[in-house]
């Protein structure tokens, strides 16, 4: 019985693991987490039930004090246009607490920017938490049924002059075709989010 007991105890606490090669959180092919009611910079509650419609979501965690996430601004705007007409929705959300990054603060830098996304605030975090997200610019692609198909980097170099591999277009282009991302998770490269410790008992 000993052995049995070892057996099934290994095979809990394998099960047990979550994660992908480079997330903490998700795998490819789990289905995405789901965000509702946060408010975006158009004053307006956002929820991923109102994609219904969206053939492919990009959900990409972002912010206002990252230089990592500011030299990805353009090419997120340039994604958004690539793909809109093919019913893919790009939707940013920040989820630190620093003034820099509130939800105001939000509203000017999409307005400076031109910003041609939903633009959304998270002060509970959860979301960034639910998906396991720990960078920002971090980028999950989600499907048609709305399962993480791809995850990690926009593309392979912080610096655009130097980009090869364009990895959230290259996903997005086979679900279009019907087909499954050849790369489907990347390291993301940023800066970490600012994380609020959870108190015991909370």
């Amino acid at each position: 019985m000993s052995r049995i007991f070892k057996i099934i105890f290994l095979l809990t606490l394998t099960t047990a693991v979550r994660g992908g090669e480079y997330n903490p959180v998700l795998s490819i092919g789990d289905v995405a987490p789901v965000w509702k009611d946060l408010p975006g910079i158009d004053g307006q509650p956002h929820s991923l039930s109102d994609l219904k419609q969206s053939k492919a979501i990009v959900l990409v965690f972002t912010c206002n004090s990252c230089p990592y996430a500011i030299d990805y601004e353009e090419r997120i705007i340039a994604l958004t246009k690539q793909f809109a007409a093919q019913g893919v929705t790009v939707v940013a959300v920040n989820v630190n607490k620093v003034p820099e990054d509130s939800l105001d603060a939000m509203k000017a830098r999409a307005k400076s920017q031109g910003f041609n996304f939903a633009y959304l605030y998270d002060e509970t975090q959860q979301i960034a938490r639910d998906y396991g997200a720990t960078y920002t610019p971090e980028f999950f692609v989600l499907d048609a049924q709305r399962k993480i198909a791809y995850m990690g980097a926009l593309d392979d170099s912080p610096a655009a002059d130097k980009v090869q591999e364009q990895h959230v277009a290259a996903a997005l282009t086979a679900l279009l075709a019907g087909t499954q991302p050849k790369v489907t998770e990347t390291v993301a490269i940023g800066c970490r989010i600012r994380m609020e410790r959870k108190r015991r008992g909370s």
